[in-house]
């Protein structure tokens, strides 16, 4: 043990804390008056008495201050509305020394904090940054809610009552009319196969040559005679200038016939050349058309094609068309 009185005889006689207690106030001790650990009284080991090697103990809530034999000062309370601010030392947290006597250690610095990283200032730029992002944000948000209402508000005018689509008036029908449409569809103009048609003179029909287009293959033969012929009714939508296309066969030699329309012979004779330049006199090598500008009055036309004298009508007829003029 530590040099001094070496304190009672018996363990649970050495109480530094026997004043405090019933047996101990019996036996003598007294609470302390300075110095020492325990109490001032004789040398020898007393029951009850407390040892005088330690420290001096203090009754609970006192302290003394100062230096040996200085006066005894209360902590004060502090409450907690007069507590020092952050980072300030606290009283009763203070070192004794702080109270009635000279100051022998000093708190700690007070603790500065600051954002941003050590040794630097808020940062700034970062919270700049993200202030103008939220602001970006907010911006876009309500042009998009700006725009939406608006295409909403477009939607609503065009809707009526009760969220039906407004409709235009209905108008009362009208009469039809009876005039033709501008924007009509042309009527189809009539095409015969020769061999349908009405024969006349040494006309007759044959299936001997092949490439004929007519029914069957036919078509009309014996036209190399004077007096043959054959005749069309040709019903038509409205009158006008047309043309008139007629699919032939020649050995290859250039022939000719009379066109009458409506009994009234064209001023030249119905061309039937060697358009394709065959030099095969072969019939079936040699089918091509031709054709000659009509003036044809609205219903009922009569179109006749006849071998007339100083014709050369050596010959084969496959069919006729009646179709829109064209240019030679």
């Amino acid at each position: 043990m530590a040099a001094g009185n070496d304190g009672a005889n018996k363990p649970e006689n050495d109480d530094p804390f026997g004043y405090l207690y019933e047996d101990g106030q019996a036996a003598g001790a007294q609470p302390p008056g300075g110095g020492g650990y325990g109490y001032p009284g004789p040398a020898a080991a007393q029951p009850g008495v407390p040892r005088t090697s330690y420290n001096q103990v203090r009754t609970v809530g006192e302290r003394q201050y100062g230096g040996h034999g200085g006066q005894q000062h209360a902590q004060p309370y502090v409450p907690p509305q007069q507590q020092a601010p952050y980072g300030q030392p606290q009283a009763q947290y203070a070192a004794p020394e702080t109270y009635g006597g000279p100051p022998t250690r000093q708190g700690p610095p007070p603790q500065h904090h600051h954002g941003g990283g050590s040794g630097r200032g808020p940062n700034t730029r970062g919270i700049l940054i993200g202030a103008v992002a939220v602001v970006a944000v907010v911006v876009v948000g309500i042009t998009a809610a700006v725009i939406t209402n608006s295409g909403n508000d477009d939607k609503d005018n065009q809707a009526g009552t009760g969220g039906t689509t407004a409709t235009a008036p209905v108008k009362p029908s009208e009469e039809p009319s009876t005039e033709p449409s501008a924007d009509e569809t042309p009527a189809e103009l009539p095409k015969q196969d020769a061999a349908t048609l009405k024969l006349g003179g040494s006309a007759g029909l044959a299936t001997d040559v092949k490439g004929a287009e007519g029914s069957n293959g036919t078509y009309v033969a014996g036209f190399n005679q004077v007096g043959s012929s054959v005749t069309w009714k040709a019903k038509m939508p409205t009158e006008g200038s047309y043309a008139l296309t007629v699919r032939y066969a020649i050995p290859a030699v250039d022939a000719n016939a009379t066109l009458t329309v409506n009994g009234k012979p064209n001023s030249s004779p119905l061309g039937l050349k060697n358009f394709i330049h065959s030099s095969d006199p072969n019939l079936e090598k040699n089918w091509q058309t031709t054709w000659a500008p009509v003036e044809l009055q609205k219903g009922e036309n009569e179109i006749k094609i006849s071998c007339e004298t100083g014709n050369q009508c050596d010959v084969l007829l496959d069919w006729l068309e009646v179709g829109p003029p064209k240019k030679r």
